[in-house]
């Protein structure tokens, strides 16, 4: 150092030194701060710190976790129109045999009542045909009356055969017994079971 200089550029080295650093720093506060308002504040002076209290439950109550809420949305469906298809089968029925026609020759009604008469199974009254003869190929169907007899049913009679071979069948007011069902045309099936 030059005598001419002194000390002096060494004291201004250090306040600048010192300047450069700013201010020192400030107490950090020990409490929240408070708000500041000009009606609750002492004029001129510092405010007074709040004590802090921290809370004293130790425990704390256990954790349940939340119940899950499931919602479900309705899915609505709609069924596609049915187109009716028919099912049934259509077949052609088999006919319905329709009785057999009034006999054109034998047997007549007089040979009826004759052969009628000569069976034991016939009250010995004097008969009347009163509807019928029927005929179907060899057999022959006819409703025949007591004639007297007011109470009577009227009989009906089943033959087989013509002129001498003509032979009763059955007679009665149930005449659809089984030589009749298996044996004996359907027209005559028709006249004496009903089909």
């Amino acid at each position: 150092m030059s005598p001419r200089t002194g000390p002096l550029p060494l004291v201004v080295g250090a306040l600048l030194l010192s300047a450069a650093c700013g201010a020192p720093p400030e107490a950090l506060p020990t409490s929240p701060p408070l708000p500041r308002s000009s009606a609750s504040l002492p004029a001129g002076g510092p405010v007074p710190a709040a004590p802090l209290t921290l809370p004293t439950q130790t425990t704390f109550p256990a954790y349940t976790p939340p119940t899950p809420i499931y919602t479900t949305t309705p899915i609505y469906t709609t069924t596609p129109p049915r187109t009716t298809v028919p099912t049934t089968v259509t077949s052609s029925p088999s006919p319905t045999p329709s009785h057999a026609p009034r006999c054109t020759g034998e047997p007549t009604a007089a040979q009826l009542v004759t052969l009628l008469k000569n069976s034991p199974a016939v009250p010995d009254k004097n008969l009347t045909v009163t509807d019928g003869p029927y005929c179907a190929g060899t057999w022959s169907f006819a409703t025949v009356r007591l004639t007297g007899a007011e109470s009577a049913e009227p009989l009906s009679v089943v033959t087989t055969g013509k002129g001498a071979t003509l032979t009763l069948v059955t007679a009665g007011t149930d005449v659809c017994n089984p030589r009749v069902r298996a044996e004996a045309s359907a027209g005559i099936r028709v006249l004496a079971c009903g089909g």
